[in-house]
């Protein structure tokens, strides 16, 4: 009922999933693309393996409770990771950088927030901002930069 008030949808939509998350609810709306959702959803699975694997702090902790049990207050203890996977995974997540970082480049003359960082406050931070047609521009034009990264195919 919350959720159907806040988002301004119907009960049924009230359901639906893809409201749970900033991403999802932009892709609901129609205002990014399947793939680009995709593509967002994919980055920040990256982000947050790489902050895992390598004891980096979540940019954007869920929950203090899953802090304290990521940081091993609770007693929690993981093994080592593997270095090939290590190796690939610092690989990705730099060429996941990297083509955010053009992306920039490329609009570095666009008046407010850089593709970069639309495309993480979205896609880790579930931040939802007000999204003039600018900004999602540039959003769209990351997360496009990011699925042909990840070999995602538009329909």
């Amino acid at each position: 009922d919350a959720r159907q008030r806040h988002h301004g949808v119907t009960s049924s939509q009230a359901r639906d999933q893809w409201l749970g998350t900033a991403l999802g609810r932009l892709a609901f709306r129609a205002a990014i693309t399947l793939e680009q959702h995709q593509a967002g959803e994919q980055f920040a699975a990256l982000v947050h393996h790489h902050h895992v694997v390598r004891g980096l702090p979540s940019p954007h902790p869920r929950s203090v409770t899953g802090l304290l049990d990521r940081e091993g207050i609770f007693g929690g203890s993981s093994a080592d990771p593997d270095p090939w996977l290590l190796d690939a995974l610092r690989r990705r997540y730099a060429e996941a950088t990297t083509a955010l970082n053009r992306c920039d480049q490329k609009q570095r003359c666009a008046a407010g927030m850089k593709p970069s960082q639309l495309v993480r406050d979205v896609a880790c931070g579930e931040d939802d901002l007000q999204w003039t047609y600018g900004r999602l521009e540039r959003l769209r034009s990351g997360l496009d930069a990011l699925a042909e990264l990840f070999g995602i195919v538009k329909q």
